[in-house]
Parts: C-alpha cells; structure tokens; sequence
C-alpha cells in the first residue's frame, strides 16, 4: 500500500510505501474496541466520593431501647435510613478500574487500527518540517495538504520533533504524538493522519517483531574482557609460602 508524500511547502513530491507488517493487519473489531476501553478505563480517576456510617458525624448511641415501645429498631443516628446518615453501597474515590491486556493483544489491536485508517485513505506522509517555529507557517501548510481544518488531525513524529510541536499545539484539533506513543484512542479518534517518511519506519521498529529482531541483532563488543584461567598444572606449583595460612 502506498501513501502520498508532501513537502514542507504542500507540494506533492511523490509517494510511500506503508509496510505490510504494520498496516496490512487483520481488522478486527471487537479487539480494537477491548483495546480502546482499556485505555480509557486505566486514565480513569475516580472522583465521587460517599461517606459511609462509619465517617459521618455523630453519636454511636442506640437511640432507644430495643424492645417495650413499640417502635421498630433502632439503632445509633449514623444508620443509613436515617436522614443525615451514612450512605450505603455509595460511590468511593479508592475505587479501581485499572484493565490488563497481553502484550501480543495491544500489538495486533494497534495494528487493526493504523490498517483501518490505510484503508480509509486517511493517512498521507510528510516529507520533512523546518526547525523555525511559527503557527503561521503550519497553518499555510496545512491549508494546502488534502485535509479539513477543524477535524481531528494526528502529526506522527519520529522522535520528539519541538519545532513542529510548538508550531501546530495553538491549532484546534491538531495534535503531535511520537511514533513510540501511538495508541488506538488518537488513531481511531483522527480525521486524518500525518506520517512524517522517518516515523513510518521507526513506528514499524518499535511495533513489529521484524524491528525488533534487527534491533536486537547488533554485536556488543566487552571492553575489559576477563582474564584466562591458569592450566591445572600452573595452579599446582603454588609455593607454600603463598598458601592460605591454616585456621
């Protein structure tokens, strides 16, 4: 699958070639909509926050006797049928919606959504962006590549790109995220996708097996190798005065 690639200027300068392992996934669904929900519900802060009978203000006594007259029972004014009680079964702040999903389940449901979006025709490439910093100049830009200003527009960068950041953060509705940070809230939520060319590649080195691989696939050479072990007979003729003292 290939992609539109664009200069800093909005000129059309060619096309990209979108890697297979990455957006030539199986669409799927019910694993993206897993995925989304846990994101959202791991960024979840419990807010609403109840006392219970045992924090509210006031007396432990029984209000009254149990039995001789003839009334229900009771017990202290801090009861929950109370007026001004505790709340029973109420809301807490210490409340945990934190969600786990397997590695391999991210990975594939990440996948699902850059294909959906490659699918769709959303994303297009960038070449490169200028190291000066002005909203101006990204809003020209952006007036001139195939996109809808006021729709949700994701700059995907391949590492912490400050000019183009601080250029585009004063637009509404555009956002800058790095590859390593791509995530499936902001890829399904975007109307359009930026790649700049270096970030398709390190979005693939981070996220399929085939980057890894070659990542991993580097020598490292020990700067201070250890010493050889002496022979069996070189250690047999150990003076005695070089011998341990005996206890």
């Amino acid at each position: 699958m290939t992609i539109d690639v664009y200069t800093a200027t909005g000129t059309k300068k060619g096309t990209a070639e979108l890697p297979a392992s990455l957006f030539k996934a199986t669409v799927n669904e019910d694993l993206m909509h897993q995925a989304l929900v846990r994101q959202q519900s791991n960024r979840r802060h419990s807010i609403a926050h109840v006392k219970g009978r045992g924090e509210v203000r006031g007396s432990t006594k029984k209000l009254y006797a149990q039995k001789g007259t003839g009334r229900a029972r009771r017990g202290s004014v801090r009861s929950p049928v109370l007026r001004g009680g505790g709340k029973a079964f109420g809301p807490r702040n210490n409340s945990n919606f934190t969600k786990d999903m397997p590695k391999a389940m991210r990975r594939a449901a990440l996948k699902s959504c850059l294909t959906l979006q490659a699918n769709s025709g959303a994303i297009l490439a960038l070449e490169s962006y200028p190291d000066t910093i002005k909203t101006k100049d990204m809003n020209v830009l952006l007036s001139k590549l195939p996109v809808e200003l006021g729709r949700k527009i994701v700059i995907v960068t391949s590492k912490g790109h400050t000019s183009l950041a601080l250029s585009a953060r004063n637009i509404p509705g555009v956002k800058t995220i790095s590859a390593a940070y791509l995530n499936p809230e902001d890829i399904l939520g975007a109307h359009r996708m930026i790649f700049l060319v270096d970030a398709i590649k390190t979005a693939e080195e981070v996220f399929t097996s085939e980057g890894t691989k070659e990542a991993k696939g580097t020598k490292v050479e020990t700067r201070n190798p250890q010493p050889a072990t002496r022979n069996k007979s070189e250690s047999s003729k150990v003076s005695k005065k070089d011998a341990p003292p005996k206890a």
